[in-house]
C-alpha cells in the first residue's frame, strides 16, 4: 500500500472501539443528523459478520422488527458510531452467521450466551464452581 495512505489511514483509526466478536448482541449509537439537529439513535441486534482491516473495517448487525429482519452494515472506524455497547457475549463457531437468515421465529436471533466473569482474573474464571463454593464456605466463619 502507498505509505501516503496508510499513514493517512492510521491517523482516521479511532482507538477508543470496544473488543466484540461475530455472536455478541450489541447496540450500536449512531448519530442522526435532522435538519440542524443532531440524535443518537440506538440499533441493536446480533453481529453477524465482520469484514475488513484498518479503515476500511465493517461490521453488520441484524435485529428482527415487526416480524422482518433487518441488516445494517456499519464501518467500524466511522465518526457517525457515537459507541458500540455489549449486551451479552456469543458463543458461535463460525466467522460469518450468515445462516440466522433462514431461521424464523426466536430462532432467527438466538446465539448460545458465553459466560464472562467480571473483575476476575482468567485463571479464575475457569476454577470449577464446587471449588468456588468451598472457598466460600471456608471464608465466612473467618469473618464473624
Amino acid at each position: 500500500m502507498n505509505p501516503i495512505v496508510s499513514k493517512i489511514s492510521k491517523e482516521q483509526v479511532k482507538k477508543d472501539r470496544t473488543a466484540f466478536a461475530v455472536g455478541d448482541t450489541v447496540k450500536v449509537h449512531t448519530k442522526v443528523v435532522e435538519g440542524e439537529k443532531e440524535r443518537v439513535q440506538i440499533f441493536s441486534g446480533v453481529v453477524i459478520a465482520r469484514k475488513g482491516n484498518g479503515i476500511q473495517e465493517a461490521f453488520t448487525v441484524r435485529r428482527i422488527s415487526y416480524g422482518e429482519g433487518v441488516e445494517r452494515v456499519f464501518p467500524l472506524h466511522s465518526p457517525r458510531i457515537d459507541k458500540v455497547e455489549i449486551e451479552h457475549h456469543g458463543r458461535v463457531r463460525r466467522a460469518k452467521l450468515y445462516y440466522l437468515r433462514d431461521r424464523i421465529g426466536k430462532g432467527a436471533v438466538k446465539v448460545k450466551e458465553q459466560r464472562v466473569a467480571v473483575g476476575k482474573v482468567a485463571a479464575k474464571a475457569k476454577e470449577p464452581v464446587a471449588a468456588k463454593a468451598k472457598t466460600k464456605a471456608k471464608e465466612a466463619p473467618a469473618a464473624k
